[in-house]
């Protein structure tokens, strides 16, 4: 099947990209154990958009077409997070998410981001923490996390430095209008998760007069991209944690934490100090002081968080093993609802995907898309030791070295600058780890036509993707209909 073009669905005349427009897709059932009524196909993109007409690289784009032509309103792209996690399956994860009269009104169309997944994937040799963003700091160790970071950053040039350049959000964002040109859409709409806002709010930003309606649930702050964002987690960090302290002394009777909020933070800062002195054993292996601070996302479940804590602290007197994490997805910056087998099919469109796919994909994006890393490895240590006094749960994690500082051609075009009056959905839960209220306030400011939806006490990352909210009646209006409340909005409590 071929996607039929009209001059204004297309780019200018005389565009160079108007190649791209034109090409035919061919759908075909996608191999990855999903529906029937579930195509995929390729779309060729240029590697280097200053160079329209140099070397190609295939995008994999998916859909599941709206429920009813009659009522049909446009496409639907989704991205789900990340960056560096692939987004093809997405229709197949979203549609039970969906009320039926959005899903009669668009094609929902999913996407691996160039570099990930089927999507002319990337890798760069990376192995055990290297993936990782989160290292403790201290000062002994410190050379070792400059040199780590190196190692990544040499390796993912060794390895990919011919592509690397280009896979940054501003790219993604012109493969999704290559997509909607290629699709014969004259303008498309978008849901994006975590990282997804972000690749949302510059497509706004890039292509306004192309952006249909919007929804980004749990939003990231454009201004903090993406050095901002790493320390911003743990301003977030530490007020969950604070709130968590509160929670689990009112319920003293029944986990034994501590009558005070500060008998609570003592108990815990007691765990964490022997823990370093001897890791505590659990049913995954030991875990030192700093890699359970490393689960600090956690506390924003403070139902679920409790009794992890509990049960570490008996392990470390001497009890049985603790579970190795909590049990909720909290930390988790995938669709919860992505099934590992939705997905790692390959099918028609296989590729060998690197087993670091995704890590390097991250790294590509969080390296590449912003000048602001400092190169100077003494800056972040200084970061570390102001951020750990001022945020002590995690303020080393989110401010220590990362490749990035090492990063060959850092920011290849200037970070984007999101300020426009494009109508957007933002919906944000209250208590999030990775995207803070604090940070979703900040994609509203620089969203001038958007509302936001905050779901009062909401816990955890992600809105509609989690399932039922109070913000879904709001969500459902806007996609239907292209109406947003008249103001921002708290809902829930």
């Amino acid at each position: 099947m071929t996607a039929a073009l009209t001059p204004v669905t297309a780019f200018a005349a005389g565009d160079p990209l108007q190649q791209y427009a034109q090409q035919k897709l061919r759908w075909e059932r996608c191999d990855t154990g999903g529906p029937a009524e579930f195509e995929c196909a390729k779309v060729k993109v240029p590697l280097d958009y200053s160079d329209p007409g140099g070397r190609k690289i295939d995008l994999a784009i998916s859909r599941i077409k709206a429920g009813s032509a009659k009522e049909r309103h446009g496409a639907l792209l989704m991205n789900p997070g990340g960056p560096g996690v692939p987004g093809l399956t997405m229709p197949v994860e979203m549609e039970p998410l969906l009320p039926a009269e959005v899903r009669e009104r668009f094609d929902l169309i999913g996407f691996d981001p160039r570099g990930v997944g089927q999507s002319s994937p990337i890798g760069c040799g990376l192995t055990g923490d290297e993936q990782t963003f989160h290292h403790p700091y201290n000062a002994r160790t410190f050379p070792k996390d400059v040199a780590r970071a190196r190692t990544v950053a040499d390796k993912c040039w060794a390895k990919a430095g011919d592509v690397l350049p280009h896979i940054t959000t501003r790219n993604t964002a012109r493969d999704m209008d290559v997509v909607r040109a290629a699709l014969g859409e004259r303008k498309i709409s978008y849901f994006g998760y975590s990282y997804g806002t972000y690749l949302g709010a510059v497509y706004t930003q890039m292509f306004p007069q192309r952006s249909d309606r919007f929804v980004l649930d749990s939003a990231l702050d454009p201004t903090l991209a993406w050095r901002g964002a790493f320390r911003g987690w743990s301003a977030g960090a530490e007020l969950a944690f604070t709130r968590w302290t509160e929670w689990a002394a009112a319920r003293n009777a029944s986990y034994g934490l501590g009558p005070t909020p500060a008998e609570v933070r003592k108990t815990y800062g007691e765990l964490i100090a022997r823990a370093d002195r001897t890791p505590v054993p659990t049913t995954g292996g030991a875990l030192s002081g700093g890699a359970i601070r490393s689960e600090y996302g956690a506390f924003v479940h403070v139902a679920t968080v409790t009794p992890w804590i509990v049960a570490l602290k008996d392990a470390a007197a001497g009890g049985p093993p603790a579970p190795a994490t909590p049990t909720a997805s909290a930390v988790s910056d995938s669709v919860p609802v992505r099934s590992a087998d939705v997905g790692a099919g390959a099918g028609a469109f296989s590729a060998d995907v690197p087993a670091d796919n995704q890590s390097a994909g991250t790294w590509a994006v969080f390296c590449g898309d912003t000048r602001n890393w400092p190169r100077n490895p003494e800056q972040y240590r200084r970061d570390v030791i102001r951020d750990r006094a001022k945020y002590p749960l995690a303020g080393d994690l989110g401010a220590n070295i990362q490749p990035c500082a090492f990063w060959k051609s850092a920011g290849s075009e200037p970070a984007t600058v999101v300020s426009n009056d494009v109508n957007a959905l933002i919906v944000q839960n209250q208590w999030d780890p990775q995207a803070t209220l604090a940070m979703a306030q900040g994609m509203r400011r620089s969203l001038h036509g958007a509302r936001m939806v905050t779901v009062a006490g909401g816990e955890g990352h992600g809105v509609v993707v989690a399932g039922p909210s109070c913000a879904d009646a709001d969500v459902t209006r806007y996609l239907t209909t292209g109406r947003l409340p008249a103001k921002d909005l708290t809902c829930g409590g």
